[in-house]
C-alpha cells in the first residue's frame, strides 16, 4: 500500500521497483509548507534500461492472446476499484483536486481499464470484396490489425490517473509495451497504480512508469525505438514534440478555449448547472472546460444574473473537504499567470462580474463580460476558474464566434431546434459537438480529440487502439 509522507516512493522500471540519486519532492498545492510526498526522477541509465526492456518485451506482448490481455486489464480495473478511497485522497493531496472530483476520476479510470479489456477481446478485422472488376472474380481481401510496437507516453497533471489510463489501457489491450512519463507535479497516484499493474502480472518490460526530467523526456520523444508517441498537454509543447518525433506516429491531445452556446429556447435552469460545472470543476483545469459562454441576447441578462449568483455561492477551500467545489490551481505560478490575464482583460475594457481575487494558488471562480477578442484571456487557453460571457443575435453569429479560435476541441450547444443542432454539427470546426450539455462532457469510450491547434488523432479506447 502507498504511504505518503514517509520515505520516497520507488519508481516502476520494467517490472522492478528502483530508486535513483534524484529525489523528486511533490508540492502540496493546498499547503506548500507540507509536501504531498516524494519519489525519484529516473536517471538516463534507467531510461535506457526501460526502453531496451520494452523493445525486448514486444516479442512477447505482440503474441499475447486476447484472453490474457483482457484478464490483465480487468484485474487492473478491479484493483483500482478496491483502492478507490486511497487513490482519490492521493489525487486530492498531490493535485489539489477537490475530493469529489478526485473520486470521479478514480471511477473513470476503473471504466477506462475495463473498456480496454472489452476491446482487447473484440478486435476484429474486415472482409473486403475485391471482385469489382472481372479480373478479380472470386477474390476477397482480409484485414487484420497488428500492434505497432513500443509506445512512448506523456500524461498531464490535471487528470493524473485517468489520462494516464487512456495511454496504458489501449496500449496493453493492443499488445504494445509502453513507457509512461507521468507528470512531475503529481506522479504518486500512477506509481500507486503501478503496484496494481505489477500484481496483475503484466509481462516483464511491458510497462514502465518513470518520472523524468524534461531533458530525458525530450530524449524519449526523439527515440526511434518507439513506434508511437502519445502526448496530452499544452499545444505549444505538443506541436514542438511532433517536430522532434521523427518517423514515429504521433497522437496529440492538446488544449482549447471551449465555447458553449445558450440559445433563447434553452432550459436555463438545466443549462446553468451544467455550465457552472463545466467552467469551474477542478478549478477550471480541464482542456474542455467552459471558457467562453455565448448567450442569446433575448435571455442574456437573465442568464447572466443566474450565472453570477450561482458562481458566488460556490464553496472554495480545502480540497479534502467533500463540500469544496473550488480548490487550488496546481501551483502559485499558474494562478499568477491567470490572474495577470484577468487584469489585462479588465484594463482592456472588460467588466469583472464576480471573482478575480487570488491568494497563493487559490483563485476565485471568475466571470467577465465585454472581453476584447484580442485579449490573451479570449485567444489563449485559460486553464483555470475563469469564463467569459458574450451575447449573440442570430445563431449563425454564435457559430462564427465559436469558430473564432485557433483551437477546436469540443463545443456545447443548448438548443431545442433540431435544424440548429445539425447546423452546428456541420459548421463547427471542432472535434466534437455536444448537444444540450457543455463541451466538458466526456465518457471514456467516446472518440475524443481535436482539430486545429487542439491536436491530432483520437482517444477513447477503441479509437486510440486504431492509432
Amino acid at each position: 500500500m502507498t504511504v505518503v509522507g514517509t520515505k520516497p516512493h520507488p519508481i516502476f522500471l520494467a517490472g522492478r521497483w528502483v530508486t535513483s540519486p534524484d529525489v523528486l519532492t511533490i508540492v502540496n498545492p493546498a499547503d506548500a509548507a507540507e509536501p504531498a510526498g516524494a519519489t525519484y526522477t529516473a536517471t538516463p541509465e534507467q531510461y535506457e534500461e526501460a526502453v531496451q526492456a520494452a523493445v525486448a518485451a514486444f516479442e512477447v506482448t505482440r503474441r499475447l492472446p486476447a484472453y490474457e490481455r483482457g484478464r490483465i486489464l480487468r484485474e487492473i480495473s478491479a484493483g483500482i476499484q478496491a483502492r478507490r478511497e486511497e487513490l482519490g485522497r492521493l489525487i486530492a493531496l498531490e493535485a489539489g483536486k477537490p475530493i469529489r472530483d478526485a473520486l470521479v476520476e478514480v471511477d473513470r479510470a476503473v471504466l477506462t481499464f475495463r473498456l480496454g479489456a472489452e476491446e482487447a477481446e473484440r478486435m476484429t478485422g474486415e472482409l473486403i470484396p475485391l471482385d469489382l472488376l472481372p479480373s478479380s472474380k472470386d477474390r476477397v481481401g482480409i484485414t487484420r490489425r497488428f500492434p505497432i510496437g513500443p509506445i512512448a507516453a506523456i500524461s498531464p497533471f490535471n487528470f493524473p490517473l485517468n489520462l494516464a489510463a487512456h495511454k496504458l489501457s489501449p496500449a496493453i489491450a493492443a499488445g504494445n509495451p509502453i513507457v509512461l512519463k507521468p507528470p512531475s507535479k503529481d506522479p504518486l497516484v500512477m506509481l500507486a497504480v503501478a503496484e496494481i499493474i505489477e500484481a496483475a502480472g503484466v509481462p516483464a518490460g511491458m510497462v514502465s512508469i518513470l518520472p523524468m526530467t524534461r531533458e530525458l523526456g525530450d530524449r524519449m520523444v526523439a527515440d526511434e525505438r518507439f513506434k508511437l508517441l502519445t502526448f496530452t498537454g499544452s499545444p505549444s509543447v505538443g506541436w514542438r514534440m511532433k517536430d522532434r518525433a521523427g518517423k514515429k506516429k504521433v497522437v496529440l491531445e492538446l488544449g482549447g478555449n471551449a465555447a458553449v452556446v445558450i440559445d433563447k429556447d434553452a432550459d436555463l435552469a438545466d443549462a446553468l448547472e451544467r455550465v457552472i460545472f463545466g467552467a469551474f470543476y477542478q478549478s477550471g483545469q480541464s482542456c474542455i472546460g467552459v471558457q467562453r459562454i455565448i448567450i442569446h441576447e433575448a435571455i442574456y441578462d437573465t442568464f447572466k444574473a443566474m450565472l453570477v449568483k450561482r458562481t458566488k455561492g460556490l464553496v472554495a477551500g480545502n480540497p479534502h473537504d467533500r463540500e469544496t467545489f473550488i480548490g487550488p490551481m496546481i501551483d502559485v505560478k499558474e494562478a499568477q499567470r491567470l490572474d495577470n490575464w484577468i487584469e489585462e482583460a479588465v484594463e482592456g475594457g472588460a467588466t469583472l462580474l464576480t471573482g478575480g481575487k487570488r491568494e497563493g494558488a487559490m483563485l476565485e471562480a471568475t466571470l467577465l463580460e465585454g472581453v476584447d477578442r484580442s485579449a490573451t484571456l479570449y485567444r489563449e487557453e485559460a486553464f483555470g476558474p475563469v469564463a467569459i460571457l458574450s451575447r449573440f443575435g442570430r445563431f449563425e453569429e454564435a457559430l462564427d464566434e465559436v469558430n473564432d479560435s485557433k483551437f477546436g476541441l469540443q463545443a456545447g450547444i443548448f438548443t431545442r431546434d433540431l435544424f440548429q443542432m445539425f447546423d452546428a454539427w456541420d459548421r463547427l470546426d471542432v472535434g466534437g459537438v455536444v448537444i444540450n450539455d457543455v463541451p466538458s462532457y466526456r465518457v471514456d469510450n467516446m472518440p475524443y480529440g481535436g482539430v486545429k491547434d487542439s491536436g491530432l488523432g483520437r482517444e477513447g479506447i477503441r479509437f486510440a487502439m486504431e492509432d
